[in-house]
């Protein structure tokens, strides 16, 4: 599936990156892969590549974030309202895990968000937030969140993938590598944080000092997020120590979308 344009939302910021993806693939009737934040500029550029592509068979979400799912309205108006795929987001087609979508396989990919799936097609994975170009994603707290992110990032290194194509950042053109090291990174703070764990540390701040050491202060808050999905798999694992203080987490809306 190298027929695909990317076209990047002038939206850049510490969770954005450079700005959100959206990937316009296949012509003649072509898929547009997440619309993006509700800019006109960006919505217009987006509706001129369906158009120069012979029109548009449907919009597909990898997760209903605002700054991936906030366009879909105005854009669905500028390319004559093709059917919405979605796992939570309304939409015409209700999407899961396992299904298909036009050309594109739907793999569940949780963590980041509970709704969230990437799309594949003749080796091209469109990943959404489950896979950034560049850095790393908050996997946010919720029943099974963290082992439901490591298992979906196992099912896309199964694929035998040739480019991921992200949902920020720049395309992976080895797929195999960057899925390693995410899988390694998220066991890399696993160890860390058993190790502050065990050497007594309780505390919120102190557990992200000892295990997020590297994380900027702005993204200190994204850092306390994934800490919370961390100690849910412990406690999951039945590896959690008593007393130890947790995040607060409200909701998608308490943190910035990325």
């Amino acid at each position: 599936m190298s027929d695909f344009a990317v076209i990047r939302a002038d939206n850049p910021g510490p969770f954005t990156l450079s700005g959100t993806n959206t990937y316009v693939v296949g012509s003649a009737g072509a898929w547009v892969v997440d619309p993006g934040p509700a800019l006109d500029a960006h919505l217009d550029a987006v509706a001129a590549e369906v158009a120069r592509r012979g029109g548009a068979a449907g919009i597909l979400l990898t997760h209903d974030h605002a700054d991936h799912a906030e366009g879909v309205p105005a854009l669905a108006a500028r390319i004559g309202s093709p059917p919405v795929h979605a796992v939570r987001y309304p939409a015409e087609v209700a999407l899961a895990g396992g299904q298909r979508a036009g050309p594109f396989d739907v793999v569940a990919t949780p963590g980041h968000a509970p709704d969230h799936v990437a799309f594949v097609a003749g080796g091209v994975a469109f990943t959404g937030d489950a896979v950034l170009g560049e850095g790393s994603v908050f996997v946010a707290p919720d029943p099974g969140a963290l082992r439901g992110y490591l298992a979906g990032l196992r099912r896309l290194r199964a694929l035998g993938l040739e480019t991921i194509a992200p949902g920020h950042g720049p395309l992976v053109p080895d797929p195999d590598a960057k899925l390693d090291a995410y899988v390694a990174h998220r066991q890399e703070r696993e160890r860390r944080l058993l190790a502050a764990l065990d050497g007594g540390l309780r505390r919120v701040d102190d557990l992200l000092d000892a295990a997020w050491d590297d994380a900027p202060a702005v993204l200190r808050p994204a850092a306390a997020v994934t800490l919370a999905a961390h100690l849910d798999k412990l406690e999951e694992d039945g590896r959690l120590p008593a007393g130890v203080e947790r995040p607060a987490w409200g909701g998608p809306t308490a943190i910035p979308d990325v």
